[in-house]
């Protein structure tokens, strides 16, 4: 078969753009082969030795239940581990960007980051492969085929979509997550208020807090489960609070980390001040429910306007246009 009768089967198979097609698609299929070879992560010579060193330590050592242990950590890592250097952000700023937003969202894994990218391009890729394939289809369905701007919409518009949807996904659940956790604030204010009235001090509030709040307020009790594991880590009260408002993203929250860290600071009563916070934050969840409640004649006029308006026009001057349209009709004639 000679070059003629190729383009020819092409085009009468796929349509005018039926070469291009192809091209792309050979050219997409070249990508896909070539890029775990583009991608495969170099081992570092020091990281290697440093693996046999301990694998020979651990086979001196005669110790079959270690090297077990050892064998099922390496063969449980991330396999997208290879390709971190091309799924996560090169610079340190922008990959704790990635990372404290993913917290907000509630992924707190170590690969969060480079899961969600790999997300992100599997989807586009894969949605832009079926819209390839639709016009395919297409082309070669009917006989005059989709236009080129069609075709071209039609591969690039799911390819976008796909790669966009992730990061929507994870926007929906940040809001999500803020609001629950900045509308159950107060109750657990309140509910740490009481326990360290009883005795207890914040550490132990801030436990049994987390456990009552776990049916109610999922997030809010994450993150307090959170504060309580930090500080029975050791880490510094302090260090853990900032982290906590940082984590939450939630304005209240942060003033009442500085709330605390100040209390703590000047040795000021926090019984105190967990009691006219609480009052404030009661105060600012019944102005948020008014603001919202006021906002609803504002939301339905447009809604009023569109669905009521029309239809009322249409009975109260339908009968009238008519009538004119008749008589005019009638003097025509």
């Amino acid at each position: 078969m000679d070059f003629a009768s190729i383009n020819a089967g092409l085009v009468n198979m796929l349509g005018p753009m039926g070469p291009l097609l192809a091209l792309v698609g050979v050219a997409a299929l070249l990508v896909l082969a070539a890029l775990p070879a583009l991608l495969k992560k170099r081992q570092d010579p020091y990281e290697k030795l440093r693996l046999s060193r301990t694998a020979s330590s651990a086979r001196a050592s005669g110790s079959n239940g270690a090297s077990g242990d050892q064998k099922l950590r390496d063969t449980g890592s991330d396999k997208l581990d290879k390709y971190a250097s091309f799924l996560e952000p090169k610079s340190a700023e922008e990959l704790s960007e990635s990372k404290k937003w993913l917290q907000r969202a509630g992924y707190r894994g170590p690969d969060a980051v480079r899961n969600f990218h790999a997300a992100q391009f599997a989807a586009g890729l894969g949605l832009l492969a079926l819209g390839v394939i639709y016009v395919m289809i297409a082309n070669s369905s009917s006989e005059q085929g989709l236009s080129s701007t069609m075709m071209i919409v039609a591969i690039l518009l799911p390819g976008a979509a796909g790669y966009y949807a992730p990061k929507y996904w994870v926007d929906k659940r940040v809001t999500a997550r803020t609001n629950e956790i900045q509308d159950g604030f107060p109750d657990a204010l309140d509910m740490l208020l009481v326990c360290v009235e009883a005795g207890q001090s914040l550490d132990q509030g801030i436990i049994r807090v987390s456990k009552e709040l776990r049916k109610s307020y999922p997030a809010m009790s994450e993150e307090f489960a959170m504060v309580a594991h930090e500080i029975k880590a050791g880490l510094d009260k302090t260090d853990v609070l900032r982290r906590f408002g940082e984590r939450s993203g939630v304005a209240d929250i942060a003033s009442f980390v500085t709330v605390m860290i100040q209390s703590q600071q000047f040795g000021t009563s926090i019984a105190e001040a967990l009691r006219l916070y609480s009052a404030d934050m009661r105060d600012k969840r019944v102005m948020r429910a008014e603001e919202a409640a006021n906002k609803i004649p504002t939301k339905m006029t447009l809604g009023t306007m569109m669905f009521t308006v029309p239809p009322l026009l249409i009975i109260l001057v339908g009968p009238s246009v008519y009538g004119m349209m008749e008589n005019f009709s009638k003097m025509g004639m």
